[in-house]
């Protein structure tokens, strides 16, 4: 079983990293882009033993105590068998 967890920035919370991603995309000849946020993406394998609600749990506990800061960053689980 795996965990797909995605983090993104807040959508208050200001993105350099994104607004330099963007500039460099423009300047490469694409247009019409209003925005691009940058996040993180993490796969976890887990014991294929644990139910998938045990298993998102885990992962929900995960993302929120170790792989994303909570005060500026949300993330979202998924669960994939």
């Amino acid at each position: 079983m795996k965990a797909k967890v995605y983090v993104t920035l807040k959508s208050g919370v200001l993105d350099p990293q994104g607004k330099a991603i963007q500039h460099s995309v423009e300047l490469l000849g694409y247009h019409g882009i209003a925005d691009i946020r940058q996040g993180k993406y993490f796969e976890i394998v887990l014991d294929h033993a644990l139910a998938e609600t045990e298993a998102r749990e885990a992962a929900t506990r995960m993302a929120r105590e170790v792989l994303s800061n909570p005060v500026i960053e949300d993330f979202r689980v998924e669960i994939e068998q």
